[in-house]
């Protein structure tokens, strides 16, 4: 196969970029590359320009979609950051609220979800929480979604997971799927997966009392940064907490977030 250009990287990154906000600086040219070659071999190609060509002529659908998949990083675990769902406990612990709702925006492969699925279920049996509670999950990619929703993950990624929440809450696989371990389904029904492109207007949503948009802000650049970010907040109840990934820092050019911790704020307006 041909090396990637820098013309077609250019195509590449202004295609992500408008479609789903993807930004990548020229250091991440090895890695679009490496992403998308065992696609392309697959397809029989041999030049990554073909391989935009195709993607381009293919609009919304299909093999653009794979190309997201591909070059959307989405490592995660269950409790990952977990100062997050602590502060998220006290939160509703102290207020004993009848009805929760919680936004998980970048939902990935439903670790974080299911995750926050597990704590409010806690609180509920501790009757700390009425039982009018449940989680709207979305990402841009069918891949991780259509994941998501069947609940089963490799036992590490839950290493976090107590011992007694594994037992509530999640089924060991044997024989074949030994080292697997699967979300009971009363928990996987409190959770809502869907499809939704966070760079796009989305219309009414929400509202709700905590989002979760953590370590996906990274892969845009500062404009698309303030922007999803804001849009987000319009879902988010006043006094709600708002949560980014703790090595995100501050989003310049947002207005009405207070913060309260390393990567979590409360919404002021």
């Amino acid at each position: 196969m041909s090396a990637l250009s820098d013309h077609t990287f250019e195509g590449i990154r202004q295609l992500m970029h408008g479609i789903v906000g993807l930004s990548f600086a020229d250091a991440k040219k090895p890695l679009v590359a490496s992403r998308l070659a065992p696609r392309i071999a697959r397809l029989g190609l041999e030049r990554y320009e073909d391989y935009l060509a195709l993607i381009e002529r293919d609009g919304a659908g299909g093999e653009l979609q794979v190309a997201i998949d591909l070059l959307t990083t989405n490592e995660t675990y269950f409790f990952r950051e977990p100062r997050h769902f602590e502060l998220l406990e006290r939160e509703l612990g102290d207020q004993r609220p009848a009805q929760v709702r919680v936004w998980s925006a970048a939902s990935s492969y439903g670790d974080e979800a299911y995750s926050v699925a597990m704590l409010l279920a806690d609180l509920e049996q501790a009757g700390r929480l009425g039982p009018d509670w449940r989680i709207t999950a979305t990402d841009v990619s069918d891949r991780v979604l259509k994941s998501a929703v069947e609940g089963v993950y490799p036992a590490d990624r839950l290493r976090e997971v107590t011992p007694a929440r594994l037992k509530r809450y999640c089924l060991r696989g044997d024989g074949d799927a030994e080292g697997l371990v699967m979300v009971q389904p009363t928990l996987r029904r409190r959770v809502q997966f869907g499809y939704l492109n966070l760079t796009q207007a989305f219309g009414d949503w929400g509202p709700f009392d905590a989002v979760f948009l953590r370590n996906v802000l990274i892969y845009f650049d500062a404009a698309t940064k303030a922007a999803v970010a804001q849009r987000v907040l319009g879902a988010l109840r006043p006094g709600g907490l708002f949560f980014i990934g703790t090595a995100e820092g501050r989003i310049a050019g947002v207005q009405g977030l207070t913060a309260i911790a390393p990567g979590a704020f409360r919404k002021t307006g």
